[in-house]
């Protein structure tokens, strides 16, 4: 995989994509004074413009909504990238070349093989769509008709045909100027035994893959001809754009829906995906050439905007069958890394939805997926039924093999509800069926829900659930080293960790808010020397930073704490990026905002609004303005788009 982009490239990035340009070409933007600009927000519906940026600090803020960032988070939000895809992109258009680098300073990779990668796929994908109408293309037009997709189908999606003979798109894109190794590289083409070049894909149907920013980067391909011995479909190999196990087909498509509805929909094949978005199924997507995996949740995770409330829907929808229903328990397997809560789609005909659309209509696929039903009650019937329940003997082996199922459910609240069902369901009474449960999770059954309460710094905890304190930990009078299991400092304690270790992430955003917005000294020392040198926006991750922090702290339990925090474990599972950074200041801000409403509130009843009318009035008109910018950060802390 490629390694770190470098901090002084992304703080290039940065300095050369001007805010206000980049976000002008998906908002009228006008001057609003003081050198600002204001426009109708992206992330939500309105008619007053309250969507500001600011050119100066290079950030902008919605005081609608409360989403706010800097361009990097902008672009991300909006074409729905992630961090580094997001500097890639931003490079690109300002013509910056990447360097990226392992743990050491070599560099891996740049960006300049990225692009041209990039367009010798571009390039070979509008070379496969324009062979689909020709003569030799006949078997592929034949295949997409017998499914049900006509010709509009196959420009929507970009299907495609590869020519039979060896080497016609090698050829072609020689012609365009690509070299050989450029074309061996991204798997475009392959060497042939005698050592010539030939293309990888031959006298096959074709369909692009392209990622979350809509680039090509490989292709999927469906055997077609009797003399082709190669498996029944055949994708691009694992390249330097293209890793199988991060890509999700039709992905580009679905993206902004599955972020929109809350809802993602994995099928199994591209013409299932097809078939989906034809029926207006608009959030399906499908794996590529292998299973659904760990790298895929993380995909759609960050397309979900999955958090900690058990909101959003991830539908599979596999087959009925003994194969279909191994599938189904492997994803219950992984249904512990969402939040979103897990169903499953079976078709009673045990159909496919490209066969299901095909036979019955785009309604029947739309049924199906309005059908779902809960994974683990799929998972839990299909374990049952492998057991007699007509004697004794058989319910209580399915009581052992349910019970862990039942004790992994991620939402706890869930748990006694699915025990009274399993209890029902084996004709048992309901207490030894929770004892069973209850053991099982004891045993760690239910583990999985175990991560997020997990102790930040990865120590293993003491009873309670706060980890061990170092015996030698400094004390100072300011109030001593906060103990980081306090749940309710853990917030302010991930906000400064940030800081200290990731400050080209944590940049603006964490520099907008200020040292009266967090409550221990400690954590108030260590923002105050944030502040000092320069601010988190000058930072880079590194030695230098965290001595440049210690440097400037003024306290002695501060300057310790900032040592801790640089080796401490980051509370995210997956990767760290604005949109974390952006959800921990958040909250923050929000807690900083409500210990404001109640001290307001509280001055409020002692004041007599007779004998002090003006103080009253403006104590009034400060607890609204609060009371408004709380809603906005609670809007956004609840993902609102």
């Amino acid at each position: 995989m490629a390694g770190r982009i470098r901090d002084s490239d992304i703080a290039l990035v940065r300095e050369r994509s001007p805010i206000v340009d980049v976000v002008g070409e998906r908002v009228t933007l006008r001057p609003a004074g003081g050198g600002t600009f204001k426009g109708l927000c992206p992330f939500h519906d309105e008619k007053t413009p309250s969507f500001n940026i600011n050119p100066a600090k290079g950030v902008y803020y919605c005081y609608g909504c409360a989403e706010g960032g800097d361009v990097l988070s902008f672009v991300m939000k909006t074409e729905m990238l992630t961090f580094s895809e997001a500097v890639e992109r931003m490079a690109a258009r300002a013509g910056i070349q990447l360097t990226y680098t392992e743990a050491g300073p070599a560099p891996v990779r740049n960006t300049g093989q990225r692009q041209r990668l990039i367009a010798a796929h571009t390039a070979a994908a509008e070379f496969y769509a324009e062979q689909l109408g020709t003569r030799d293309a006949m078997p592929a037009r034949e295949f997409l008709a017998a499914r049900g997709f006509g010709p509009d189908a196959a420009r929507q999606f970009g299907c495609g045909f590869a020519p039979a003979g060896w080497d016609a798109l090698t050829k072609h894109l020689r012609g365009r100027g690509f070299t050989n190794e450029e074309l061996v590289t991204g798997g475009i083409s392959k060497a042939a035994r005698s050592g010539s070049l030939i293309d990888r894909f031959r006298g096959r149907l074709v369909w692009p893959i392209r990622d979350l920013g809509g680039e090509v980067i490989g292709f999927g391909a469906r055997r077609l001809l009797d003399g082709d011995d190669g498996p029944k479909y055949l994708n691009t190999p694992e390249s330097p754009i293209y890793k199988k196990s991060h890509v999700l087909y039709g992905v580009a498509n679905a993206k902004k829906d599955i972020a929109k509805q809350q809802r993602a929909v994995v099928v199994e094949g591209y013409t299932d995906v097809m078939a989906c978005h034809l029926a207006g199924v608009v959030t399906a997507v499908a794996t590529c050439g292998t299973a659904f995996g760990a790298d895929h949740i993380q995909v759609l995770r960050r397309l979900l905007m999955d958090q900690d409330e058990f909101r959003g829907e991830v539908i599979f929808t596999f087959d009925g069958d003994a194969a279909g229903q191994k599938a189904a328990v492997r994803a219950f397997e992984d249904d512990q890394r969402f939040v979103a809560q897990t169903f499953i789609a079976v078709s009673p005909q045990n159909m496919d939805p490209c066969e299901l659309r095909l036979a019955h209509g785009d309604s029947a696929v739309r049924d199906l997926v309005a059908r779902r039903e809960p994974l683990v009650a799929f998972v839990l019937r299909t374990l049952l039924a492998k057991y007699d329940l007509d004697t004794v003997e058989g319910r209580v082996a399915a009581l052992r093999a349910a019970a862990p199922l039942v004790a992994r459910i991620k939402d706890r609240a869930l748990r006694p509800e699915y025990a009274r069902k399993l209890a029902g369901d084996l004709g048992m009474d309901l207490e030894p069926v929770l004892k069973a449960v209850n053991e099982a999770a004891g045993k760690g059954g239910g583990k999985g829900g175990g991560g997020r309460n997990a102790a930040p710094n990865g120590r293993a905890p003491r009873q309670g659930g706060a980890p061990e304190a170092e015996d030698d930990a400094p004390v100072s009078p300011a109030g001593g080293r906060p103990d980081p299991a306090d749940r309710a400092l853990m917030v302010e304690r991930e906000a400064i960790k940030l800081a200290v270790q990731e400050p080209v992430l944590a940049g603006p955003l964490f520099d907008a808010v200020g040292e009266d917005a967090y409550t221990n000294p400690a954590y108030r020392s260590v923002r105050r020397a944030v502040a000092v040198v320069g601010g988190a926006v000058v930072g880079t991750s590194g030695p230098e930073w965290v001595q440049a922090l210690i440097d400037a702290c003024d306290d002695l339990v501060g300057k310790a704490l900032i040592v801790e925090l640089a080796v401490e474990r980051l509370f995210n599972d997956g990767e760290i990026d604005p949109r974390y950074v952006s959800a921990q200041i958040n909250e923050v801000q929000r807690l900083a905002t409500v210990r404001r409403v109640v001290a307001v509130k509280s001055k409020l009843q002692r004041v007599n609004p007779v004998d002090a009318v003006d103080e009253y009035m403006k104590l009034f008109g400060e607890l609204v303005a609060l009371e408004q910018y709380l809603h906005g950060l609670r809007e956004q802390a609840i993902g609102g788009l």
